[in-house]
């Protein structure tokens, strides 16, 4: 009678809450009062500030309660600040701790397991950690989850000549960052601490990589060339925890980590993508004019540019007006856009120019004359940092006075072709994707700080703090 019972309310359950993976407030509140700085992620996996781990079970049934409390916990008589392996509160919520037995990620095995944690079930949307192991007793919880727990084994690829690599030093803020690298030259994606030119070990990707980015220093987010497909990558875990499908290839990812949102282009659909990084679904699919490509976000995170490859105009996309398109004219041979003081600076890699153009009337202002090759550029508190490939240098335009003030000479001998900036600080990176060897620019005193190698070709990097795994 009891297997029928729990039969039932996993049928029940299978078709309402588990496929809502939104941990319940009183749930959160409770958890947040030990642990402040708790990640409930999208998926419904709790995470703590030290990466320890908590499946959620949601219950077959649901009691009501004013006030939430512990009704039953292993060990006996634990709070939630001690972390115990099991809490099932009074609303008959359960919260099951990964723990590492053996050298395997397990749940806690009982004999006789409750009746609140048999006859409950995992969100069905979760991401369980690779090599997860449930206990014989409790395989009931996992409900409809496609999940191969015993033999996943991640994306990691070592590499044996790390065993033997040299050291370097960073500059202070790089320290103890990782960098993920996209070579252009295979699939995979490279990792590299900051203090070592040798990737560390790879993770492993299917296709060749159209772009990459990071939220968070959780997640990356990739594109590929010859796939419908973004993946969502899990740094804790080092496992594609979501793959999101597209109509038409994806391309141009950018990220606004202040809204927690995603835009993605799709060219060849004529379509900008707004994807929610709280839930890691998309939410609305923006058509707009031509096929677009140099994608940009303001750095107020009110417009969006791009240009139609077909015919060189550039359109912005006014993201806090309904989402209107907004046509600023067609230039030749662009290579990047940015927006600052209310003015669109615009990049042609040909004519060696950045032509200016007032935002509001349209109206063309002026046109300065960049070293040779200008091919990328990054916006800053009032400067431009324009990348000239040809002269490997870096120019400084003060967007008040639309002057260059700073002619930074980069010493690396090659064709530099990127500019990424370093969260959280006021450090840029130029790249180079055939060199080994990249240069730190400090923005604020306008200085090449550093220049230190790599040991591969650097399509496009993504830098991010030192990823814990999951205990």
């Amino acid at each position: 009678m009891r297997k029928l019972l729990v039969s039932i309310c996993l049928f029940v359950l299978t078709c309402t809450t588990a496929f809502g993976a939104q941990v319940p407030q009183q749930v959160q509140d409770f958890i947040n009062k030990d642990f402040p700085e708790t990640n409930f992620r999208f998926d419904g996996a709790i995470l703590l500030p030290d990466k320890t781990m908590y499946l959620p079970l949601f219950p077959a049934k649901t009691e009501t309660a004013d006030t939430l409390n512990i009704k039953s916990s292993y060990p006996v008589n634990t709070t939630m600040k001690q972390k115990p392996d099991m809490i099932i509160f009074d609303n008959n919520f359960v919260l099951l701790k990964v723990i590492n037995t053996n050298g395997k990620k397990t749940v806690i095995n009982m004999t006789n397991p409750p009746d609140e944690v048999v006859s409950a079930l995992l969100p069905q949307d979760i991401l369980l950690p690779k090599g997860l192991v449930i206990p014989e007793n409790l395989k009931g919880i996992i409900g409809n989850l496609d999940v191969m727990v015993t033999k996943e084994t991640g994306l990691r690829i070592n590499n044996t000549r790390n065993k033997h690599k040299s050291a370097t030093t960073p500059v202070e803020p790089l320290a103890g960052k990782t960098f993920y690298v996209s070579t252009g030259a295979n699939k995979n994606i490279q990792v590299i601490q900051s203090n070592s030119k040798v990737p560390e070990y790879a993770l492993e990707q299917e296709h060749v990589i159209n772009d990459i980015k990071e939220y968070n220093n959780e997640f990356l987010l990739v594109t590929y060339f010859d796939s419908k497909t973004m993946n969502i990558i899990s740094l804790m875990d080092e496992k594609i925890i979501k793959r999101v499908n597209f109509e038409i290839n994806p391309e141009q990812i950018i990220v606004d980590s202040k809204n927690k949102t995603a835009y993605i282009t799709s060219g060849s659909n004529s379509s900008i993508y707004v994807f929610s990084l709280e839930t890691m679904t998309l939410k609305k699919q923006l058509k707009v004019n031509g096929q677009c490509e140099k994608f940009t976000l303001s750095a107020d995170g009110t417009k969006l540019f791009y240009v139609d490859r077909n015919t060189n105009n550039i359109w912005a996309v006014e993201l806090d007006n309904n989402y209107l398109l907004k046509n600023i004219g067609s230039f030749p041979n662009i290579s990047k856009i940015a927006y600052e003081n209310g003015k669109i600076y615009i990049l042609s890699r040909t004519k060696n120019r950045v032509a200016i153009v007032d935002y509001d009337t349209i109206g063309f202002i002026e046109e300065l004359e960049v070293s040779e090759k200008p091919v990328d550029l990054y916006a800053r508190n009032n400067d431009l940092f324009i990348l000239c490939a040809q002269d490997n240098i870096v120019e400084v335009l003060n967007t008040e006075e639309d002057v260059i003030t700073d002619k930074l000479y980069l010493n690396t001998n090659a064709f530099a072709t990127h500019i990424t900036p370093v969260a959280d600080s006021n450090l840029i990176m130029v790249t180079n994707a055939l060199s080994g060897l990249y240069s730190v620019i400090d923005t604020d005193l306008k200085e090449v700080i550093k220049t230190s190698p790599i040991d591969v070709p650097v399509r496009a990097i993504v830098v991010t703090n030192k990823v814990k795994t999951i205990k």
